[in-house]
């Protein structure tokens, strides 16, 4: 690993391209999510409730094959080094997403976004990768700034995809996207320098003298659990937010256009105070920042469930956007000053495990809740998401307090 003196000399340029990767990953994901429900729909007349399980089907099998097989690829990266895992990741998604905008069948979708999530993972490994690159001192900015990348990719990807799909059609946009993510393949391939010693799998400490050495293990595994329901209360609207959308504009108007600008609008409040947020965490610490966070989403999910218009749902997605600047880049700066360096591939895999198990759950709970009721349902339930993950971090201060 790079020493102190290395690292301002060289970190500065990997962290500039990885936030270019992460943008761009960011980016092409959110162009196309607001509207996949859509895509789906001009595939066959499907009913109601097979439409929203074909949509939570295809966001959650790719959270599926992420939570089985991301331990392997942090072992691995802890093995061959994070630059490698972020190659592979960029690599595979963009045959992947170029692929989807070729089928004809919704089960095609949902087995290429398996494939996809069993080798994607660009952003956390470049999470990764960058916090083995960072002074300590710099971790809080430098989380929060790689937040940003994911967060302006997602702000202007579903404008960006709304725009390109009403004009140029859904197959198109996933086209771009495609190829797209080979230029990221490409920047990350030429212009990131990792400092790092590869470890043989003979001399890696196993998992369980690693957890064993840790200070405050319920920390960490509290941190995993904060990740899992972050990301469920997250993700839960994400498979059917142009449906409830067009539903709310009764069918007429630009929907695509609608629901990219909806979607897009969390990313407008986390961009606004992501930054500040994250040179507060290095100042009074990541888990006053979480417990602020936590308390926000849960009072923000609650009025979503009375909204009568995309506009009034923009608005309350836009005060989410805030509160979720406080949420996992807090849970990412927690680990990064906790874990030895050595084990941050085995321990970040970990967590996107936990992360991909998360948006798996919240994509079907979304979909499941939103066929048997209505859409706004969903809200309540992220909203009692959010409150027990409050109770757990207060009761974890105390226990760390005492």
């Amino acid at each position: 690993m790079a020493t102190e003196a290395k690292q301002p000399a060289s970190w500065r340029k990997t962290f500039i391209t990885l936030w270019i990767g992460c943008f761009m990953t960011g980016l092409n994901f959110s162009m196309t999510m607001p509207f996949m429900a859509l895509y789906i729909e001009t595939l066959y007349p499907y009913g109601k409730f097979e439409l929203n399980l074909y949509s939570g089907l295809a966001f959650a099998v790719t959270y599926l094959a992420q939570a089985i097989v991301s331990p392997l690829w942090g072992s691995l990266a802890d093995q061959k080094g994070r630059k490698l895992m972020c190659l592979r990741a960029s690599g595979v998604m963009t045959f992947t997403i170029f692929a989807v905008g070729l089928v004809h069948h919704a089960w095609t979708i949902v087995l290429l976004r398996f494939i996809q999530g069993a080798f994607s993972g660009y952003i956390n490994n470049a999470v990764a990768f960058i916090a083995g690159e960072t002074p300590h001192e710099r971790s809080g900015s430098v989380m929060a700034n790689m937040m940003t990348a994911n967060v302006t990719g997602n702000l202007l990807g579903p404008l960006v995809g709304g725009l390109l799909a009403g004009f140029a059609g859904y197959r198109v946009t996933f086209f771009v996207c495609g190829a797209m993510m080979g230029i990221v393949f490409l920047l990350t391939l030429f212009n990131t320098k990792e400092h790092f010693t590869p470890i043989p799998a003979k001399k890696m400490k196993p998992m369980k003298e690693i957890f064993r050495q840790l200070e405050n293990k319920n920390l960490i595994f509290t941190m995993f659990v904060t990740t899992l329901f972050v990301q469920s209360a997250l993700m839960s609207i994400a498979p059917i937010v142009s449906l409830l959308v067009k539903s709310l504009m009764h069918g007429a108007g630009n929907v695509s256009l609608a629901s990219g600008i909806v979607a897009a609008m969390p990313g407008f409040g986390t961009l606004l105070v992501a930054s500040r947020l994250g040179v507060k965490m290095d100042s009074v610490g990541p888990l006053k920042i979480l417990t602020l966070g936590l308390v926000a989403a849960t009072l923000v999910f609650i009025p979503m469930y009375f909204v009568s218009s995309p506009w009034t749902l923009g608005f309350w997605r836009f005060l989410l956007g805030i509160a979720n600047a406080a949420l996992l880049p807090a849970v990412q700066t927690v680990l990064t000053i906790s874990v030895p360096r050595e084990a941050f591939g085995r321990i970040f895999s970990y967590n996107q495990s936990f992360q991909a198990a998360g948006s798996m759950i919240g994509s079907m709970m979304g979909a499941f809740i939103s066929g048997l009721f209505d859409y706004q349902a969903v809200f309540v339930v992220t909203a009692m998401l959010m409150f027990i993950n409050l109770i757990l971090i207060l009761k974890m201060r105390r226990a760390t307090a005492a």
